[in-house]
């Protein structure tokens, strides 16, 4: 081109086309993309089968759970053979048969698995009350949520009780005088009680007391007014309490050496006993989201055996000839994963101290066998042994949220790296905190509003201050003063360790005493949190369209459980206690507190007690004789001693009687009456707006717990 000319066009360096690309299509391409080939798609997919196997693993126990009867024999034998043609086809079929044929492995082998422990663990359940002697042997001492004192008894006796028809297992709370000497686990004690079968839920759908009593054997509940005498002392041969009974020895020392509550919340993050804390305080851990560190936890584990971890390594990497020639991260796993057994078998060893265990243990591996500690493979590998041992443990609020939390802390673990980048290097382990804090919250925050009703605001701010000084105070100095016992200088650390716990403590009350800190929420539908973890699932583990279906079931959960109305009409079971919703709230007809009380008004999102709630406009007239208008009717509630006397004037203009006594026979009268006797084959009741009436019995079905062979 010659000089001075006229740059053309087509001269000119073309720049790059800038394509727009219309959002909606991108989307749905990420979406959709491996449906031109499914099969290709899915034997890619044969890799995250590692990933998919506890998913599906819980699906099948979800699914047992769900049933409204228990599983024939003939259903059971096709899952096994489904679960053996899908091993085969795993082993020997395509690729693209792979990740289908173990999720159906799975999916049958987690029902086979929830089946057979049911049957494994099944015990007589006391059939009726039952007033008089009670003798057996302690197992447990633990307390109860109004601070009182409770005992689980095994060996038990009671009077006229054949020994097949004596429950397994026992607890009666301590109302009456305790004894002189101290309670130990290994003692037998005899008193005379009150007990009677575990109850069912407090309303239809509600969570179950009878389901996890099954499981845990525990076949009467009850109390005592009366004194509990000492039969019989400790056997010396009892080894299966000896480890117990020394357990509450070192939680009694640790009480005595720090005081007030400090030394009871030390001594259950050493010990596992709690029965030295009081709900008060257990409601102020609750209202700042830190009630995690009042029991033994992956992250009390984890702290553990992660300053064990470091302590050695960094020891021997002191020690210039050993830091060269031997394997000083091996050998600091391998000294951790002794620790945290240790701590394992000193803190009791229930069954969420060896869910801790286990996925410490399978992350301590992983570093023996250089593989990586933490990820998703772990995480999968902890989750599959666990719902092995105990498939119910999935339906409780300590499996779910640990997994969630670790699964999240995983998943923000890859760009930390990248973003840390951008943070000043002195703020970097604030900012981890506060970054874990956050994440964790917030994966875990749905979880126990839906099990507990209460969600904390200002969980982050909590956390941030007590996390760090457990982590770097407490538990060393706890760690420290159990080396240093047995030679008589334990005094020091225990003095770190109770002003490390006065600290979590005030921040505690100062977390828990700020404006609004925490929420009550309404109770979700059962199908809620079961979608979410499904959603979940699928935005980690899925792909493509699974990830859509995913964030779509993700949004209607969520409006399910805001959308879905509570019910108007309660009736608890034997007409105990009736619940009339009115613009106010929930009003009761009866002041005293229960626990029926109390989950109904958790269940509502209220915060007013039982004695607030029955004095809202609702319910009138004198005590035992409480009337009320529903659907246009009467309502009236009898109980007490004049109750019968007082149900042919209450049978009038087609009332809704709710009798907390058995009706007499051939009773007729313009009305209907609910009396014990149908309530106890119904269970609890709960009406909705069109007055449909839904029970306990129907949502329960037909299930080992709910129907105990006699």
């Amino acid at each position: 081109m010659a000089r001075g000319s006229a740059a053309q066009p087509e001269d000119l360096p073309k720049r790059p086309q800038r394509r727009v690309v219309p959002f909606f299509y991108a989307v749905s391409k990420a979406c959709f993309a491996g449906l031109d080939d499914p099969f290709g798609a899915l034997d890619r997919a044969q890799i995250n089968w590692v990933l998919w196997a506890p998913f599906a693993l819980g699906l099948g126990i979800g699914f047992y759970f769900a049933l409204p009867v228990d599983p024939s024999g003939p259903l059971l034998w096709g899952l096994g053979a489904a679960g053996i043609g899908a091993l085969l086809l795993w082993l020997r079929g395509p690729g693209y048969t792979h990740l289908p044929a173990v999720f159906l492995l799975f999916v049958a082998l987690g029902l086979l698995l929830a089946n057979h422990q049911a049957h494994s663990v099944a015990a007589p359940v006391l059939s009726s009350r039952y007033y008089g002697p009670v003798e057996g042997r302690i197992i447990r001492i633990d307390r109860s949520s109004r601070d009182v004192l409770r005992l689980t008894l095994d060996q038990a006796r009671l009077l006229g009780k054949p020994a097949n028809a004596t429950p397994v297992k026992l607890r009666i709370a301590l109302h009456g005088p305790l004894p002189r000497n101290p309670l130990e686990p290994g003692q037998r004690v005899m008193t005379t009680a009150h007990l009677s079968p575990p109850n069912g839920p407090t309303e239809p759908g509600a969570w179950d007391f009878r389901r996890n009593a099954w499981f845990a054997q525990l076949g009467a509940l009850g109390y005592t007014r009366s004194p509990v005498l000492l039969i019989a002392p400790p056997k010396p041969d009892d080894w299966g309490l000896a480890a117990h009974r020394w357990r509450m020895a070192l939680s009694s020392a640790m009480q005595a050496r720090i005081a007030g509550q400090a030394g009871a919340v030390s001594a259950a993050l050493m010990t596992g006993d709690r029965s030295g804390i009081t709900e008060a305080t257990n409601d102020m851990m609750r209202a700042s989201n830190l009630y995690h560190m009042v029991s033994i936890s992956g992250l009390h584990m984890g702290m553990l055996a992660g300053f064990v971890f470091a302590a050695i390594r960094h020891g021997l990497a002191l020690w210039g000839w050993g830091a060269l020639r031997l394997p000083t991260k091996k050998i600091a796993a391998a000294v951790a994963l002794v620790a945290a057994t240790l701590y394992l078998w000193i803190s009791g060893a229930d069954i969420a101290t060896q869910r801790s265990w286990i996925m410490i243990a399978i992350m301590l591996t992983a570093v023996l066998l250089d593989r990586r500690a933490l990820s998703l493979q772990t995480v999968a590998l902890a989750a599959l042994v666990l719902l092995a041992l105990w498939p119910d443990s999935l339906l409780g609020p300590g499996f779910q949220m640990s997994f969630a939390a670790t699964t999240a802390l995983i998943l923000i673990a890859k760009p930390w790296p990248r973003l840390q980048n951008h943070i000043p290097q002195l703020l970097r382990p604030v900012a981890l905190l506060v970054l874990t804090s956050a994440v964790a919250g917030l994966v875990t925050a749905p979880i126990a509003a839906a099990h507990f009703g209460r969600m904390a605001h200002y969980g982050i701010l909590a956390n941030l201050l007590a996390v760090p000084v457990m982590g770097l105070v407490v538990m060393p100095a706890g760690v420290l003063a159990a080396c240093l016992a047995p030679f008589g200088l334990a005094g020091p650390a225990l003095w770190a360790m109770g002003k490390g716990t006065d600290w979590v403590l005030w921040v505690a009350d100062w977390v828990a005493g700020l404006g609004g800190a925490q929420t009550a929420l309404v109770a979700p539908p059962g199908w809620v949190l079961p979608v979410l973890a499904l959603a979940a699932a699928g935005l980690v583990l899925g792909r493509g369209i699974l990830r859509l279906l995913s964030l779509g079931a993700l949004v209607v959960a969520t409006l399910g459980w805001s959308l879905t109305p509570r019910p108007m009409l309660l009736i608890a079971q034997e007409g105990a206690l009736v619940g009339l919703m009115t613009p106010a709230g929930r009003a009761l007809s009866k002041a005293s507190p229960s626990y029926t009380a109390e989950r109904w008004l958790e269940a509502d999102g209220d915060t007013a007690t039982p004695e607030q709630a029955a004095e809202r406009a609702g319910f009138t007239g004198p005590k035992g004789q409480r009337q009320a208008i529903w659907q246009g009717r009467p309502l009236v509630h009898l109980s007490g001693k004049g109750a019968l006397d007082a149900l042919p004037m209450a049978c009038q203009n087609a009332a809704l009687v709710v009798l907390a006594a058995p009706a007499p026979k051939g009773f007729q009268g313009d009305c209907t009456v609910l009396d014990t006797r149908s309530l106890a084959r119904s269970g609890a009741l709960a009406f909705d707006a069109l007055g449909r009436s839904h029970s306990v019995a129907q949502l329960a079905g037909h299930r080992l717990w709910t129907d105990p062979p006699k």
